[in-house]
């Protein structure tokens, strides 16, 4: 089960980071009507999501600077960025450091229960799974996003 979790991780990761390094700059600040957020956003949400992973049962790791939870945390948007935003090419170096550090999670750690269960998932490889859906839908709304922009121009 563990091989498949983290062949998982490096198809999904290997296919975001895919998709964003193929978008400029420019259109990944770009935000598009009927969307909450840029494709900037999207990035280190996905950085920043997939470190509860990683850091469980902690909250955040050293590894993140403190204030990614309040620029890419669930409910938060570009608009009300306020301080030290990384940039797109940053987020995607630490997207690939952190594949790296995925990797590295012992096997046996992922039969670890949860301290709480967190929407009916009890273990981390439960909790390792709906991360990767997670990333997955974000691949899709990026892509969707990209398509709007681009017919927009």
């Amino acid at each position: 089960m563990s091989e498949l979790i983290f062949k998982q991780f490096e198809m999904t990761r290997g296919s975001f980071i895919e998709t964003v390094e193929s978008i400029s700059k420019i259109t990944a600040d770009v935000q598009p009507e009927g969307f909450n957020n840029t494709i900037h956003w999207h990035i280190g949400h996905v950085l920043t999501i997939t470190e509860g992973v990683i850091s469980y049962p902690h909250p955040i790791t050293t590894h993140l600077p403190a204030n990614y939870i309040e620029l890419f945390g669930t409910g938060t948007r570009p608009s009300e960025w306020k301080g030290d935003v990384p940039s797109v090419d940053k987020l995607i170096l630490m997207l690939k450091e952190q594949l790296v550090r995925l990797q590295r999670i012992p096997s046996g750690r992922l039969n670890q229960r949860l301290e709480e269960p967190f929407m009916g998932l009890e273990t981390i490889a439960e909790f390792a799974s709906i991360v990767l859906l997670h990333e997955g839908i974000h691949i899709g709304l990026i892509d969707a996003m990209k398509r709007v922009i681009k017919a927009s121009n």
